[in-house]
């Protein structure tokens, strides 16, 4: 990120299943504000008593505070969103972020591939053009863990994925894959970085 992104850039927003935040830890020091979006009730309460409070919602063995504030992530906001509207943080319109991070989301929420695209489509929305997508997800997984709950998710190969950003008008700059993940069944973790050429 550090070489794409020279200054503060305005906006990122998160969009992801879960209240993990660890990876936006760093945000600050490269976006003005975060926003994040949550689709489930659960996520929702989670990451707002985070904010609100600066502890975790559920407490855990060994994860109950942050070692210290360096650790907290610079979050402005935590906006319930509705992936069926046209505008999902309506009554709120966001303006055009520079980066979107998506771990794990589409896995869950898509019941097929046509689904994947559509909701594919809806976050390359939030992005400006030039922006960047940070696209984490599972390899012909069945189901990923998020927290105590078991989800089911998309099975899906790295061809389709790679089609399904570049049909969409993102061109792929960086790919990683790492083979060991305990949270899923998947073939292989997936990490995507591009950005909307459109």
């Amino acid at each position: 990120m550090n070489k794409n992104y020279h200054g503060k850039k305005d906006l990122l927003i998160d969009l992801s299943i879960g209240s993990q935040v660890d990876y936006l830890s760093s945000a600050s020091k490269y976006f003005k504000d975060t926003v994040i979006l949550k689709v489930r009730d659960r996520d929702f309460m989670e990451m707002k008593t985070l904010v609100d409070t600066g502890k975790p919602y559920v407490q855990k063995e060994g994860n109950s505070e942050y070692k210290d504030e360096k650790q907290k992530p610079a979050i402005q906001s935590v906006l319930k969103s509705d992936l069926k509207k046209e505008n999902m943080t309506e009554p709120i319109t966001l303006p055009p972020a520079d980066a979107v991070i998506s771990a794990g989301l589409l896995d869950v929420i898509s019941k097929d591939e046509k689904d994947y695209i559509r909701y594919l489509r809806k976050f390359s929305r939030l992005l400006k053009t030039g922006g960047h997508l940070l696209l984490f997800g599972a390899l012909n997984a069945t189901y990923i863990k998020v927290g105590e709950e078991k989800l089911n998710v998309l099975k899906y190969n790295e061809d389709f994925v790679r089609k399904a950003l570049t049909g969409e008008g993102f061109t792929i700059q960086d790919q990683i894959k790492t083979v060991e993940n305990s949270l899923t069944n998947s073939e292989s973790m997936i990490f995507i970085a591009c950005y909307k050429k459109k």
